[in-house]
């Protein structure tokens, strides 16, 4: 495990996966046409993620716009590609095992509860948040991921019952 930042180490990797599973937002709020169009913004799959309790970040607000512009353009790249990519969340995964999301020590001890075997050292939140990103993604293709769906965009979140299986 560890962390790339450059778009080409990262697109050389995603490249050689079907499935791209990423902690980013893949699209922008139906009635904007770009992030620096003024609009809405939520979109109808954040509506759903806070009617159930979830905190997040509009993809309009500051920072959050250079991650979803960054997301966008990664996941149009590798669609071309014929990769499909899915934006997850999560904070999301950790609200729904009640556990803090930025407790590194109580996410590790959930995925070590969880059955994973993970290296004995410290790990950076975004590496612990990829792996949530890869059990959102096991949950999916087993048909049994927590599906936030609008028009405009869906985000997949893994679920419990999926992953204490």
């Amino acid at each position: 495990m560890g962390v790339l930042y450059e778009e080409k180490d990262i697109r050389e990797l995603a490249r050689t996966f079907p499935y791209i599973f990423v902690d980013a937002p893949l699209s922008i709020p139906a009635g904007r046409k770009s992030l620096e169009d003024v609009g809405p913004h939520l979109r109808e799959c954040d509506l759903l993620l806070r009617q159930r309790g979830h905190r997040f970040f509009p993809v309009s607000l500051g920072p959050m716009r250079k991650l979803t512009q960054r997301g966008m353009e990664m996941a149009e790249h590798l669609r071309k590609l014929g990769i499909e990519v899915f934006e997850t969340f999560p904070g999301a995964l950790y609200d729904a095992f009640g556990v803090s999301r930025k407790d590194r020590g109580a996410i590790l001890r959930l995925y070590r509860e969880l059955g994973l075997e993970l290296e004995n050292r410290d790990f950076l939140q975004d590496e612990l948040d990829a792996v949530a990103c890869w059990l959102s993604g096991l949950c999916y293709l087993a048909g049994k991921a927590t599906l936030f769906s609008g028009r405009d965009g869906t985000i997949v979140v893994g679920s419990p019952e999926c992953l204490r299986a």
